[in-house]
């Protein structure tokens, strides 16, 4: 199945999630450190600092176990740097986590699948155009640049001190997103998604 097309199943079965008797939901944001990884890039990466948004289902299973699928907007994407090139590029995502969610006492710790869809890229900065007009400034789409699927392991931990919940996550891209290849093949850069996350959240239900 096309991750376009299990990617709205997951929106559905979240949004009947929350009429689940006992299931809690809530709404989190926070910061991104995010980079894009990989090999053949020949430029320098950084990390650069964006946002998420989104909302999330717990639905228990067993215990202290449960199931959370969340839905993110998340805001990734790098810096580029070269002796011909300083610009950012902005990759803005749908994602959809669905994670195991372990709590003991306040603590609690999750990990599982994200998939996510490309919704847009932008890149801006200066690059240098030739020798002899030196560096110009360049502010562009750049959505044919990268795939539109992206599926990446998350992990995480945090405290829940009430309905308010405080929490860190790493979360690493499997699959190569860049869709630009060099005439050969041979040299293609590999790209994947980087991002440390760190959120606040706030949670309903008992």
């Amino acid at each position: 199945m096309k991750l376009t097309r299990l990617l709205p199943l997951l929106a559905v079965l979240l949004l009947a999630g929350i009429s689940h008797a006992q299931a809690q939901f809530g709404i989190k944001a926070g910061i991104n450190q995010a980079v894009l990884d990989g090999q053949n890039i020949n430029m320098d990466t950084d990390y650069k600092t964006t946002y998420h948004v989104g909302a999330f289902v717990r639905l228990p299973v067993l215990g202290p176990l449960s199931i959370q699928p969340e839905v993110l907007y998340s805001l990734q994407g790098s810096e580029f740097k070269s002796a011909a090139a300083n610009y950012d590029t902005k990759l803005h995502y749908l994602n959809i986590p669905v994670l195991a969610h372990v709590k003991v006492g306040p603590v609690y710790v999750e990990g599982g699948p994200q998939f996510g869809v490309l919704l847009g890229a932008r890149e801006n900065g200066t690059l240098r155009i030739s020798a002899a007009d030196g560096y110009g400034p360049v502010d562009r789409g750049a959505g044919n640049n990268y795939k539109k699927g992206d599926f990446a392991l998350a992990a995480g931990a945090g405290l829940e001190l009430g309905s308010l919940i405080l929490g860190v996550r790493y979360t690493a891209g499997l699959n190569n997103i860049n869709d630009v290849a060099d005439l050969n093949g041979a040299n293609d850069p590999r790209l994947k998604n980087r991002v440390l996350q760190a959120s606040v959240g706030i949670k309903f239900g008992k």
